[in-house]
């Protein structure tokens, strides 16, 4: 087995651990969102004008926060995939979870709260709708060009879930790329969005009352404050440190002990520092019984090895002593 074999963290059949280095996968799926998300904004704009529907307009506030969302996203993917440097030695990884943390803030203030206020106004002050077949189509083909987005997010999260023997909905709460689960979570959110706007104004047109439409507005915008919610907490996590799943960690150090430099592992610590970047931490007892000087010449060599691989940001290694314990995996 090769340096590189042995201490990659990766699944069984050889994929990456969650998403590792982001590749181009991850670019396109941002791209289709934003770009459905623009036609989805405008077209919802133009109708609710036309139709004065208090779901429509919560619904067109939710493509405008979900566009703009995703420029941010856009920003969260570029910047993230900075190296490190002289100023900032841990590498420029956890920007993404900034940026992501600023679109779903955005989610909330210009979706959820615009959305649950508006339909409270039309609550007090009801208004007839109309021009109910232009918000039909509208929301027809907006869940067509939603579910286009979220077809191509449910692809790539389920191709890397897969890899790792993970389900899908586990995978996306737990994986180190915020770009993918924020155009996975808003693409569902936007989804059952349209389903609840759709249900308000057939209840309007059906009863002649606007009460369900202003609630569907409402239900709209508690839904974006719940996905708004969610996403803020998973970036708060990563950004504080998220330690990484257990067994990452023991794949970890599954190969370290691989490695024929070392004997032993008394001290592990693995914490991601930006989407599928680990800094790696490790006490170790070097085999053979080399002088100071070489001793230090090949720890120094498994650390720049270690920090080969697209996983390790940084890796650090110092020595072990004769007493402490090793750890197994």
């Amino acid at each position: 087995m090769t340096a590189h074999d042995s201490t990659q963290p990766t699944t069984k059949n050889g994929a990456k651990e969650d998403g590792a280095k982001k590749t181009d996968s991850s670019l396109a799926t941002v791209v289709i969102a934003f770009v459905a998300n623009l036609l989805i904004a405008i077209a919802k704009s133009v109708a609710a004008g036309l139709t004065g529907s208090a779901s429509m307009l919560a619904e067109a506030a939710h493509s405008w926060a979900d566009t703009g969302n995703e420029v941010f996203l856009l920003v969260a993917d570029r910047r993230g995939e900075k190296r490190r440097d002289r100023s900032h030695p841990m590498g420029y990884g956890r920007e993404a979870y900034v940026w992501s943390m600023i679109a779903a803030f955005g989610l909330f203030t210009a979706g959820a709260v615009v959305s649950i206020y508006h339909g409270i106004t039309e609550l007090l002050h009801p208004e007839e709708a109309q021009e109910y077949l232009v918000a039909y189509v509208v929301l027809g083909i907006s869940f067509v060009l939603e579910g286009v987005s979220f077809t191509q997010a449910v692809t790539q999260a389920r191709k890397q879930a897969r890899a790792l023997d993970r389900g899908l909905l586990e995978f996306i709460s737990t994986t180190s790329n915020p770009t993918l689960r924020a155009v996975f979570a808003e693409d569902a959110a936007a989804l059952l969005g349209i389903l609840i706007a759709v249900t308000g104004i057939a209840l309007h047109q059906v009863t002649g009352s606007p009460v369900p439409d202003a609630i569907g507005s409402i239900l709209v915008g508690v839904l974006l404050a719940v996905v708004a919610v969610f996403l803020i907490d998973r970036n708060r996590r990563f950004l504080v440190g998220e330690s990484v799943r257990p067994d990452l960690r023991a794949r970890v150090l599954k190969g370290l002990l691989e490695r024929p430099e070392i004997d032993r592992v008394t001290y592990l610590h693995l914490e991601f520092v930006g989407p599928g970047r680990m800094y790696l931490v490790a006490a170790v007892d070097m085999s053979g019984d080399d002088v100071e000087h070489d001793l230090a010449v090949r720890l120094r060599r498994v650390e720049r090895e270690l920090e080969g691989h697209d996983n390790v940001e940084e890796a650090v290694l110092t020595l072990s002593t004769a007493e402490e314990e090793p750890i197994t995996v």
